[in-house]
Parts: C-alpha cells; sequence; structure tokens
C-alpha cells in the first residue's frame, strides 16, 4: 500500500502506530476550528483518521481555506488522544495525526450536495452528481455490500456445480414481456439488434448444446416504465439453467445458495430449506398477490357463500353476476376507533379505485357495524368461522369479479399489516409460488396471450394443449419470493418443437412465425434437446433487501432517474446526422400535443 501518496490508509492507524511518522491522503470529511488547533477528519475508500495541526503555520492557514471534499496529502507523526476525547465508534479512534507537511492534491468548489451529515436531497440533485453521493457512507456501504453479494453468489453457483459463461449482447428480439431497445446495424440498413432482456434463448441452447450446468450474472435490458423494485433500462440477474431436471432437482440445488447468501451477507433470520411452497390460485386466494409477505400473518378468505342470498343486497347482487366476496380479517380491530375503518374505506375509494370496503366488528359475542345489521346470526358466524377471526378482531370485505376481489383484498392485507404493526420483524420469508397459469386473456386485444414466460412447457404437454380451455392450462413455472420482493422467476422448459408451436399457437403466433423468430431455438429441438429448467435472479433485489432499502437506486452505482435518464452523462442524447445517415436511420418525432382549445 506505501507510496508517494500514502503509508496507510485512513482506516489503518491504532494504537500500535503511536510514534510512526505516517502519510495519509483522502478528501476532507469534515474540519472544526477550535482557534489554535484545526482538526481535520480525513476519508478514504477504507475509513476515516481525525488528523490535527496548530495555528501559526503556513499549512494551517492552507488548511483553512480548504473546502469540504478537497484531497489533500498529510504526514505527520501518530499520537494517541486523551482518554477523554477516544471515539471507540472508530477503528482510528484511539488515536490521530498531527500534521507537520500538507499538500493539496485536489481542491473541490462549492459542493451542490454535502457528503458529511444525513441531509436529504432530491432525486436529480443525487443522480446529477452521482459521484459525490457515492462518497456518503451509507450508500458507499451499500455499493461494498453489493459487490461482496455478486463475489459470494459467484462463489456458490460454482460450488454447486454451475459454469460461468457469458452470453451475446447484440441479438435478436424475443417476447420476455417488455419492450426492446434495438440497436440498428450499419452493416445491415433497415435491420436492428435487440438488446436482450434476458439470455433465455441462449441460455436453452446452452442445455441443447451439451453443458450441465450454467450460471451468468448478466446484464438484462428492457425499455419499460420504473419503480422502487424495478430499474429503467438495464439490471443484473443471476441466470440459471440446467439439464435433466424436473422442479425438485431445481429447487434443491438453488435452495441452499439462497440461504448461503442470505444468511453470510444479511444480519436477520432466514428461513431454512426447503422453503415453502404455494401454488399460484391458492396464493391469489389466501393472499391476493402471487408475491405475499409472509411476515404478515393475515390470510384472506373466501366467504362468498355467506353472502349468497342474503339481505345484504350490495354483495348478494354481485354474486348472482359473478362476483366473489374476500374476507380479510384485522387482527384486534375492533379496539380500533371509528376513523380507522373510515380511513380504511377512503382508501379503497381514492388510492384503490373501488366503490368502498366493508366491515364487521366482532366485540362481547356480537357482529357490529354496518353490514352486520343485514345478515342473520347464522352468517356472521359463518363468517367468522371461515376467516379464523374470534372476538375482539375485525373482518373487511372485498366484493369484485375474482381479479378484482384479490387485487383489493391483497392491497387491504398489506395496509392493515402495516397499520396494525403485524409484520414479523428482522426476519427473510421464502416461498416458492408454484403452478403458474400458461395463458391469460388481454380484454383489450380481445385474445389469449402468454401470461408469463412464453417458454415453460405446459402441464399435461401436448395432449393437454390440444384438450383443455388454454386459460385453464397451468405451466411448470415457479416464482421465488422473500418478504413481498419476487425474487426470481423460473420454470421448466419446453424442449419439444412440436409442443413449442402448438403453444405458440394458442397465443396467436403462426408456425412460420414461430420458426422465423424463435429459428435458433426452434431449430435446435430437432436435433435432441434435454429436458431442462431454471430461473432468474434479480440481483439488484437481492441487495436491496440485505442493505434493508427501498429503492434499488440506493444498490446501482448509477441509476437513471424515473424519467429514464442520465443525468450526469446526458444520456439519452441526439445523435449526429453523420451519424444516422451511416446507420441508415432517419429520426421521426411524435407530433406535438395539442393544448385543450387550440
Amino acid at each position: 500500500m506505501k507510496s508517494i501518496y500514502r503509508t496507510h490508509t485512513c482506516g489503518d492507524l491504532t494504537a500500535t502506530n503511536v510514534g510512526d511518522t505516517a502519510t495519509l491522503s483522502g478528501w476532507v470529511h469534515r474540519k472544526r476550528d477550535h482557534g489554535n488547533l484545526l482538526f481535520v477528519d480525513l476519508r478514504d475508500h477504507y475509513g476515516l483518521t481525525q488528523c490535527v495541526i496548530e495555528a501559526g503555520t503556513e499549512q494551517f492557514a492552507v488548511l483553512e481555506r480548504v473546502r469540504p471534499e478537497s484531497v489533500i496529502k498529510v504526514v505527520g507523526p501518530v499520537v494517541a488522544r486523551s482518554a477523554d476525547t477516544v471515539n471507540a465508534a472508530l477503528p482510528t479512534g484511539q488515536v490521530e495525526l498531527r500534521i507537520e507537511q500538507l499538500e493539496v492534491l485536489s481542491p473541490a468548489d462549492e459542493l451542490p450536495l454535502q457528503v458529511f451529515g444525513d441531509q436529504v436531497y432530491p432525486e436529480d440533485t443525487r443522480l446529477r452528481y452521482r459521484f459525490l453521493d457515492l462518497r456518503r457512507e451509507k450508500l458507499h456501504d451499500n455499493l461494498m455490500l453489493r459487490s461482496r453479494v455478486f463475489s459470494g453468489v459467484r462463489r456458490a453457483m460454482s460450488g454447486q456445480g454451475f459454469t460461468e459463461f457469458q452470453t451475446p449482447i447484440l441479438t435478436a428480439s424475443s417476447p420476455e414481456g417488455a419492450r426492446d431497445f434495438l440497436v440498428p446495424s450499419r452493416l445491415h440498413p433497415g435491420k436492428f439488434y435487440a438488446l436482450p432482456q434476458a439470455p433465455q434463448q441462449f441460455k436453452q441452447l446452452v442445455m441443447v448444446a451439451g453443458f450441465d450446468r450454467y450460471f451468468q450474472i448478466a446484464p438484462c435490458f428492457r425499455d419499460e416504465d420504473p419503480r422502487a423494485d424495478r430499474s429503467p433500462g438495464e439490471f443484473y440477474q443471476l441466470d440459471i439453467e440446467m439439464s435433466f431436471v424436473e422442479q425438485d432437482d431445481v429447487f434443491t440445488a438453488i435452495e441452499p445458495v439462497v440461504h448461503g447468501v442470505f444468511s453470510e451477507f444479511g444480519t436477520w433470520k432466514v428461513d431454512a430449506a426447503p422453503f415453502k411452497r404455494i401454488a399460484h390460485a391458492d396464493a391469489m386466494l389466501r393472499y391476493g398477490s402471487d408475491k405475499p409477505d409472509l411476515r404478515n400473518p393475515i390470510e384472506i378468505s373466501d366467504v362468498t357463500e355467506a353472502f349468497r342470498g342474503s339481505s345484504f343486497k350490495i354483495f348478494a347482487g354481485a354474486i348472482e353476476k359473478g362476483a366473489v366476496v374476500r374476507a380479510i380479517p384485522a387482527p384486534g380491530g375492533a379496539t380500533q376507533p371509528r376513523s380507522f375503518f373510515d380511513k380504511m374505506n377512503d382508501w379503497a375509494r381514492s388510492d384503490q379505485g373501488a366503490a368502498g370496503l366493508g366491515y364487521i366488528v366482532f366485540e362481547g359475542g356480537e357482529a357490529k357495524g354496518p353490514i352486520a345489521k343485514n345478515l342473520d346470526p347464522e352468517r356472521t358466524n359463518k363468517i367468522r368461522e371461515l376467516s379464523g377471526v374470534s372476538d375482539g378482531d375485525a373482518v373487511f370485505f372485498s366484493c369484485d369479479k375474482a381479479s378484482g376481489a384479490a387485487a383489493l383484498a391483497g392491497a387491504a392485507r398489506i395496509r392493515l399489516g402495516h397499520d396494525l404493526d403485524l409484520l414479523e420483524r428482522d426476519v427473510f420469508r421464502f416461498c416458492w409460488i408454484t403452478d403458474f397459469p400458461l395463458y391469460e386473456y388481454d380484454a383489450d386485444a380481445k385474445k389469449v396471450e402468454f401470461a408469463h414466460n412464453p417458454f415453460s412447457m405446459p402441464k399435461g404437454g401436448l395432449e393437454g394443449l390440444d384438450s383443455e380451455d388454454p386459460l385453464s392450462i397451468l405451466s411448470n413455472q415457479y416464482d421465488l419470493v422473500c418478504n413481498g420482493h419476487e425474487l426470481a422467476s423460473g420454470a421448466i422448459r419446453n424442449h419439444r418443437p412440436e409442443v413449442m408451436v402448438k403453444a405458440f399457437e394458442l397465443a396467436g403466433y403462426s408456425a412460420a412465425e414461430v420458426q422465423e423468430r424463435f429459428g435458433g431455438l426452434y431449430n435446435a429441438f430437432h436435433y435432441g434437446a434435454p429436458p431442462h429448467g431454471g430461473m432468474a435472479f434479480g440481483m439488484e433485489r437481492i441487495v436491496m433487501l440485505l442493505a434493508d432499502e427501498t429503492n434499488l437506486r440506493e444498490v446501482t452505482l448509477f441509476p437513471m432517474n424515473q424519467r429514464a435518464e442520465d443525468l450526469m452523462m446526458g444520456a439519452p442524447s441526439e445523435a449526429a446526422l453523420a451519424h444516422l445517415r451511416e446507420l441508415s436511420v432517419r429520426v421521426i418525432l411524435p407530433e406535438p400535443k395539442k393544448e385543450p382549445g387550440s
């Protein structure tokens, strides 16, 4: 580590170095002027060391003028701090460096955001000056955690017998559920490459090529709207594929990796393997979501029959038109004031677009509330039994077609879990969601489409595709969920060309389109493809959970803003006309929106 700039880092010096002469270089983190003494906290990647200089020297005058975040080099003896000034929170807190020589290596201008302290700054300021933002302790620690997690994952995968490969970045478009980023080809005017949304086809081709266990921490690119747990533009995923496996084989191989990574890099309790398994239909009924947070003890139940033909005409009438009723328990709800129930109802209307959120309170052996007044004791007892509540609890209700009822019930479950402080603390709860539907109906397009991964093997194979209603066909697809976040998605793949053609045919693709769009995979399946399966993990989501953050931006080195812009580098930007001509590309901008009344 010794050089002209430093004999030690700013995290090295301890009581054992007292009497040594040390050279340190770093950033001026903070200055404190005590009149005849000037203290400087000097920071580098490794830590922080307190340095001190006495008044009356040329170096003192120079250091007085130096702004925070300037880079300086100091030389001097290491001395012990007095007992009353020891900082036990710092590894270097027992000593300080007495500055005898000072050199300003790079002065800093006035800062647009402070590195020292916990001030909150707007997103645009943080991203425009990301190089400063990254100097802040919490963000710096998060990115170091990210690096360790990536290294730990690689070790764990190699330990499970997986081999790392790298798949192409410039490739063909593939239906992964989002828009592609396209790259124009100079050598083939009018044609475009697509940046991979995922290495899906390539990793399957690796299995067809005869390799047995593949993994890659792969960059993926999707032109989709951002959200807290989804980065705009690009992200990294742990991509995995295995030959000659069924679903249980994949789970058995992956669970030790997940448990090991979360145990090594997290500070919370981690579920032991094997992880809980929940069928997709069951998850939608019990939790109103296919990514349930199992720290929340609330479980939703179906109470449709308790309301069918009842005097509560709003629900009874809706049931006759195909609606269902879901009950969402509120443990201890009977102790809540009326305003609690009013706020839940207002939330359902304003935030969820629902007609409302009815409720019953069970208290003193009675069912109370506007709904209870319209139900006989037999029906309210049935509701109590089905929803599993006791005296002192309350129950909210969601009434709609199955998908709408599940969505509102699931959102209410999450809100109640937080508002009633029901969530387990400091624990990672995992579960597998299995048996996803292969298809869904797009009401806007008025057609059947793939619900999730189009390359999944349908349950029942070709026979099932030929004989069953497409909307009833399940797939060999699975997700791994942790604390309400989808960490990974995968499937046992279809490896038969005739099954591939039929599966895509039901989603509106002709055999010719399948061969044209997925020719590499389709052709490979004609030359002996092993049964295979795998999955892909969102690496940023893993790090986000381990760092106890709520936004992927906090664990990403140089993220874009919510409009998919890189404010620091100025991307996206206009291309020079000469460059566009070279690529045979013409830019046609959208028509400007007309103002109302113009």
